[in-house]
């Protein structure tokens, strides 16, 4: 058995019988009972092989250069950056290069991240609010198989949740190379009947660019739980703030001819600022046959954004930069019952859920800048974008080995844009319907064989979605001399998986085995560089993941995972079948935990080659990077860690692009591959003091 030590504490509510007697609904009362199992362990639990927990202790030892890379805890999960470090980080996936969060939907205490119609881009998913002390867990689910998440799903999504209080106060105290500095407060008290948990985080940066980032970023966070009888109530308040200079992407030429250095920037001018606000209340009453859950949000963002990739290329005089800029209030509210039940002599549980959302952008906007001045607004728009999603799922005990998922969701949306292009208004409809369907057939006691099969979507942009005309030219037709035709509102995914995963062959050991295939209807897209809708084809990606999960004896944990990914076009063009940016192949491993006085993790990741073009002519190259961490405890309060990221100081790329600019000493476009290298090696050192 595991030892206690690497056991991650599951706290289970359980309603018990006051006496044998019976006893009122009234008089029941609501325990806790804490549960000691492994974090990996999902044997009867888990509806897929791709599904798993990640807990603190998982996340202790991690070293981390960026708070986004948080979800490559998640097996196959790919995590880069292609411009400052306050912007959104760009995520890779199961053959997917997800771009900023496109299908993998990612939530924080239950409110949604992933930002639809973004100025920068769909499902846009900046984590930089999340302070990583103070996760308790990252829920991980793959695939389109689960009726309870609806958009940007059809990959994979994560749950993030905040420990509702701290046994002891933590303050840190970090700095390191390229200017690198952070401090983080945070702390817990017995308010009534409830916990106060606080915290304050500011992180400042550099970088070794040759324009310095100048990357300051404010968090704060204040959460106040309550446990009352049959409920528990959450309120949770967060601010966050952060503005940057940005090192985007160069041409390879641009290098290869000393024009720039490696961590030069054509343009110093680019950057941006960003700012989120958010209230939400979960809410959660349990009842002897199940429990009913309520979850209320109020999210105000705003967003502004300075680029500029193709440099000379369609202004030669004032260069090509652009400012993405937006507004935002999201509200929503997502609500729940389950039901434990028997029918026909077999054991059931049942939830029905709605999730209600309404995001309103006044505006969202593209605009032609030159050193960050305004020179011309290319598009404004007001958009009110409502969705409504009900779902229904059953889990149904057939045989003490065998059990399935089915579940159905249907989702409505409502996409409203005012223009100032009037062409661009208008309102439109839509819904989707996606039922799901899984199998688990448990082999042996510590052996389970999983079946998914599920329908999922993406919505894409409402700009996209009612667009006529190319708000830059003003003419009804691209640049393929095509009409420009408006968006599907609501793209279709299938979804299939065969797995199996394995806990016992060693005490300690958890292995899961998927073999799994995704289409996409289209990948039809808004681009938000551009401002315009850009369509693509039909899709099918196929690919093996296989993770591990060991915790020794020791109290250390170990953890592996390997990811093959084969992804095409499904219909034949001339311009070739490969996807530009697909992940082809991923691998990871790490260790970490703790001996003494002693701690540290250590952690490789594999980045595979990916094609750049159509055809595959031109393709990306591979790299390995390996990220360490070390901390020696003084006493039990103090801990002094040292990290060192990079620690190989590989010359690796975190991002490549293929397409045409011009530098201001060209005479014509020339396409090139476009790259942003990978910081270099850094050290950074900090003290750790509980309160």
């Amino acid at each position: 058995m595991t030892p206690a030590s690497t056991l991650a504490a599951l706290t289970v509510a359980a309603v018990l019988a006051l006496h044998a007697g019976g006893a009122s609904a009234a008089e029941q009362t609501l325990a806790t009972v804490v549960v000691e199992a492994s974090a990996a362990q999902e044997i009867g639990i888990a509806e897929s092989a791709t599904e798993g927990a990640v807990t603190a202790k998982d996340l202790e030892n991690r070293p981390l250069s960026r708070t986004g890379e948080l979800l490559e805890a998640v097996p196959g999960v790919i995590v880069t950056q292609h411009s400052g470090d306050g912007k959104a980080n760009q995520y890779f996936a199961r053959g997917f290069n997800l771009d900023h969060g496109t299908d993998f939907r990612t939530t924080v205490l239950g409110m949604p991240v992933n930002m639809p119609t973004h100025a920068h881009g769909q499902g846009y998913t900046d984590l930089g609010f999340v302070i990583p002390e103070l996760i308790g867990t990252i829920r991980y689910r793959k695939g389109p198989y689960y009726a309870d998440v609806g958009d940007f799903a059809a990959v994979g999504s994560a749950a993030i949740d905040y420990v509702p209080s701290l046994d002891r106060g933590l303050l840190k105290i970090e700095a390191g190379q390229h200017g690198y500095k952070r401090t983080l407060l945070a702390n817990s008290a017995a308010i009534g009947s409830g916990s106060l948990l606080y915290a304050i985080d500011a992180t400042g940066q550099d970088g070794p660019w040759d324009n310095p980032e100048r990357f300051r970023r404010f968090n704060g966070v204040l959460s106040y739980s309550v446990r009352s009888g049959m409920d528990s109530v959450r309120t949770v308040a967060m601010a966050s703030q952060s503005s940057w200079n940005a090192t985007d992407q160069v041409p390879l030429r641009a290098l290869q001819a000393g024009l720039v250095g490696r961590y030069g920037a054509i343009d110093p001018s680019d950057g941006g600022n960003t700012a989120r606000f958010s209230v939400s209340t979960q809410w959660e009453r349990r009842y002897r046959d199940g429990a009913l859950k309520v979850n209320a949000y109020l999210v105000q963002s705003r967003f502004e954004l300075f680029s500029n990739f193709t440099y000379a290329l369609d202004d030669p005089v004032n260069g090509d930069q652009f400012s993405q800029s937006e507004r935002r209030v999201v509200a929503g509210v997502d609500t729940q019952r389950t039901w434990q039940h028997r029918l026909a002599g077999l054991d059931m549980e049942t939830t029905i859920g709605l999730q209600t959302r309404q995001d309103k952008l006044s505006p969202v906007a593209l605009y032609a800048t030159v050193d960050r001045r305004r020179l011309a607004t290319i598009r404004e728009d007001h958009v009110t974008e409502r969705s409504m999603g009900f779902f229904l799922t059953n889990t149904t005990q057939w045989t003490p080995r065998l059990r399935t998922i089915a579940g159905v969701r249907t989702d409505t949306y409502q996409f409203d844009v005012a223009s100032a292009i009037p062409a661009n208004s208008g309102r439109v409809n839509s819904s989707i319907t996606s039922p799901k369907f899984s199998a688990v057939f448990a082999a042996r006691p510590d052996t389970e064989l999983y079946l998914n099969w599920g329908r999922g979507f993406h919505s894409n942009d409402a700009r996209g979605v009612t667009g006529t005309v190319d708000p830059r030219t003003g003419a009804g037709i691209d640049s393929h001399g095509d009409p420009i035709q408006p968006a599907t509102p609501l793209v279709k995914a299938l979804g299939t998986e065969l797995g199996v995963r394995h806990a016992g062959l060693i005490p300690g050991l958890d292995t899961s085995l998927s073999i799994w295939r995704l289409d996409l209807a289209s990948e039809l897209v808004f681009s938000g560089d551009a401002g315009t809708t850009e369509a693509s084809r039909p899709s099918h990606r196929q690919g093996i993941e296989v993770a591990s999960r060991y915790a020794t004896h020791a109290g250390w944990i170990v953890d592996a995972s390997l990811a093959w990914s084969h992804a095409r076009f499904a219909n034949n063009d001339s311009a070739g079948q490969y996807i530009p940016g697909a992940l082809e192949r991923t691998a990871s491993i790490g260790i970490g935990g703790e001996s003494g006085r002693w701690s540290g993790g250590l952690r490789v990741r594999y980045f595979g080659g990916r094609a750049l073009t159509e055809d595959n002519a031109v393709r990306s190259s591979p790299s390995t990077l390996v990220n360490a961490k070390v901390g020696y405890a003084l006493t039990r309060t103090v801990k002094l860690t040292a990290e060192v990221l990079n620690l190989l100081g590989s010359d690796a790329s975190d991002i490549d692009y293929y397409y045409a600019s011009r530098l201001r000493s060209e005479q014509s476009a020339v396409t090139d591959i476009h790259t942003h290298p990978a910081e270099p090696r850094s050290l950074r050192l900090g003290m750790v003091v509980r309160m």
